[in-house]
């Protein structure tokens, strides 16, 4: 596992993180997404954070959904639907650029409060309408992908 940076980001040369594609079903049957804002940037994003010891990425994924976005689901399948890179910008100066592997999160409860609530918007987006909003074209075609991840169960 690399070391940490004291603001958890990887030093040298491979950076990783997790995310999660937080979906839920109208009562229409149509699917919608989640994106929430940057803290710097107030760009649309995924809720994404960097491997903590100890967890595995599903469980990373999940707690940065409780901790930006403030939601809880399952994630299912525990493998990555997809991954994209972007231009992390750094405290010092520079940017480092930056894998995501991105995992599925059928939520299950929206939570009334949450950690970072206070520092980001949130909203549910049709997922083409996701992907209109996000920078990073790899996240747009994992967004205008979520239209076939599956309907809610019976």
């Amino acid at each position: 596992m690399p070391k940490l940076s004291r603001k958890g980001a990887p030093r040298g040369k491979r950076r990783q993180q997790y995310a999660a594609l937080p979906i839920r079903f109208t009562s229409e049957g149509k699917i919608e997404t989640l994106l929430l804002t940057s803290r710097d940037t107030r760009r649309w994003v995924v809720p994404k954070g960097w491997p903590i010891r100890r967890l595995s990425p599903v469980a990373v994924a999940a707690r940065e959904a409780y901790e930006e976005a403030g939601l809880k689901g399952t994630i299912e399948p525990e493998t990555p639907i997809g991954c994209y890179r972007y231009d992390k910008r750094l405290d010092g100066g520079g940017t480092a650029r930056v894998q995501v592997e991105v995992f599925l999160l059928r939520v299950t409860r929206p939570m009334e409060a949450w950690p970072e609530q206070a520092e980001r918007d949130t909203r549910w987006f049709d997922p083409e309408q996701a992907a209109d909003l996000v920078a990073e074209p790899g996240l747009a075609s994992i967004l205008r992908a979520a239209a076939g991840y599956g309907r809610p169960s019976a």
